[in-house]
This record gives C-alpha cells, structure tokens and sequence, in this order.
C-alpha cells in the first residue's frame, strides 16, 4: 500500500509499504479522508520520531475484521480516534483521560495518511464510531479537532452571558467561537493576523473582530468590556506573544485557556502577585477523549458546526507533501484535507 511518511516538514515522501496485518480484535479500516492537524506541523514535536507516517484524523471503511470483533461489520464507514484511555487508573478515574499512560500508546497503524491503517483492540473498543451516511468521510475527520474544542471550553466552565476572547482564528479558534456561543457566552471576539480567516471567524459567528496589526486591541477589549477585560481568552496559537496578550486581557478574576504548546524552552514569564491579587486562572487543555468525540459527533450531524465550510483544501494522497505545504504556507487555508480511495 502506500502511505506518506514524514521526515520533516517539507520532506514528505510517498513510499510503499505493507498492509497491516490484524489481530483476533482488531480491525482494518481503507482510509478515506484525513485531516492534518496543527501538531502535524510542528516539527520539533515530531523530528526525534521520525520517519513516521503522521495522520489522526481519520475516517474510513471497514474493509476486514478479526474473528473475535463485534458490533462493527466490514463495510461500516467509521471514525477512528487514534488514542483511547484504560478507564482503570488513577488519571482515568478522575477524568484526566489523556493523562491516562495506556493513551499515548494507542496508536493506530501506520497513521491515517495510508491507504490502510490497523485499529488496536482499544481503540476499537472505545473510541471507534459509526458515522452515518449523511455524513462525509470529509466531515467526519473534524469529530477529533471538534472533541479537543469540546473538552477545553468544558473545562473553562463559561458561564452564561461571558464575554469571550479567541486568540487565533485558525480551525479550532473557530471552532471555539462556535463552542463558545453554544455554551453560553454572550459576546465572542477574535483576533488574528491573517484577515481571511477573521472573515471566516465572522461567518462562524464571531461578534467582533481585530487584526493586532491594524486595530489597538487594547482599545477593542476596553470597549467590548466596558473595561473590565474579558472572562475567558482562548489561546489556540502556538506562540508566547499570544499568551502574553491572554494574560493582559482578561480582567480579575479571569481564565486563560492554553490549548497550544510552544516550542521547547520558550517560557512565559508571569507574575505570583498578578495571579494571587487577580486570581487570575490558567487552564490547559491538551487533546480529547471518547466522552467529548461523542459529543462532537452530535454536533456535527445536527448541524450546529458547519465543519464542510472550515475546508478549504483538498488533496488525493499521492500528494500529501503538498498538502503539507499548503497548510504550512498558504495565508488563505484552514483545513488541509488528504484524500483516499
């Protein structure tokens, strides 16, 4: 079969290799379409486990399954997430789910960027779903972008009426605006350099939006705010500028969502005091778990989350070292999709 495999960033090569084999509990699923993420694009993140063949947001068909599989036939079109916990642990037990040790060892194989790819035991298990013909393979690779919105604005705890800060309007920054105004909050601004994707934050229903480098923020917040600052900013781009601008504009009593790491040793400065007389909170959410890509399913099968409309790139397989490129690159992109069969 074939199957992209990364060797860095812009040395993505299509190579063969073979179908996977599968066990008594397993299943082999034909990849139809899968998302590249951001963390695809970090390269220090990925550089030390290279080669690999990268890819977790995929959907597909069931095309064989082991003897002792039920509830799933060959033909299901299904989503595959590629971590799952093992609801035992003391992580587990507290809903810290992907802190979980077993979740960083369900990888399904090779990755979603092949023609084929192995779903483990626990992966199928858990956190494998049917989704139905109304929805397409393409729609389907956003259930995991859209659980990791899900489990961060959960535990953000918005109240109703809050007034929302999204600090990069990328997919999951827009994402979060949806989020945001389904769970309760009364106002939403984005802010991002790149006015394409503000104008996609605003048909996504963003109530304002600031470009930094043509608008003072700081005006913006104290207007939209009546000064106070805002009850929650959203950090979804991965830089510590981004951050420091979370941390100025929330007001007393604020919270700040980290939902994208740096790079290693990039520090961000804070103050005790400030946290201490401020009681400021500061809130990371890192991935997703079988509870919140339930709920995403939902969400996008009602139609609450137009995801079709956040994709604005595809390509067939053969040419994922493009798609790289593109999503790496092209100012007016959001989601890079590679497509199977």
């Amino acid at each position: 079969m074939k199957a992209a495999v990364y060797y860095s960033q812009l040395d993505i090569k299509t190579e063969e290799m073979p179908i996977p084999q599968i066990g008594d509990d397993e299943a082999l699923v034909e990849m139809k379409a899968c998302g590249i993420c951001g963390s695809d694009l970090m390269d220090w993140y990925l550089k030390a486990r290279a080669p690999l063949v990268l890819g977790h947001e995929p959907s597909g068909v069931i095309v064989e399954k082991g003897k002792k599989v039920k509830n799933f036939d060959v033909g299901d079109r299904v989503f595959v997430h590629h971590h799952v916990a093992c609801l035992k642990c003391h992580y587990c037990q507290r809903g810290d789910y992907t802190l979980c040790e077993q979740f960083h060892k369900t990888n399904i194989v090779p990755g979603g960027f092949a023609e084929y790819f192995k779903v483990p035991a626990p992966n199928l298990q858990l956190d494998t779903l049917k989704i139905p013909e109304s929805l397409s393979f393409e729609e389907a690779t956003l259930i995991e972008p859209v659980g990791c919105c899900i489990r961060a604005v959960k535990k953000c705890g918005i109240q109703k009426g809050d007034i929302v800060a999204v600090i990069g309007a990328g997919t999951t920054g827009i994402i979060h605006t949806v989020l945001a105004k389904i769970y309760g909050a009364g106002k939403v601004v984005v802010s991002d350099l790149v006015d394409f994707r503000l104008k996609f934050a605003e048909r996504f229903g963003a109530d304002v939006v600031v470009n930094p480098l043509n608008e003072d923020l700081a005006a913006v917040v104290r207007k939209e705010t009546d000064g106070r600052g805002f009850d929650l900013a959203i950090v979804t781009a991965p830089s510590l500028e981004a951050y420091k601008t979370g941390m100025s504009i929330c007001r007393k009593g604020g919270k700040i969502c980290v939902f994208a790491p740096t790079a290693p040793g990039k520090i961000l400065e804070i103050s005790p005091k400030q946290l201490f007389f401020d009681e400021l909170r500061i809130i990371p959410s890192y991935s997703t778990s079988h509870v919140e890509t339930r709920e995403a399913l939902e969400l996008i099968k009602s139609g609450e989350i137009r995801v079709k409309d956040l994709i604005t790139h595809r390509f067939p397989l053969e040419e994922t070292a493009k798609a790289f490129k593109t999503a790496l690159e092209d100012k007016e992109s959001l989601k890079v999709i590679v497509l199977g069969k």
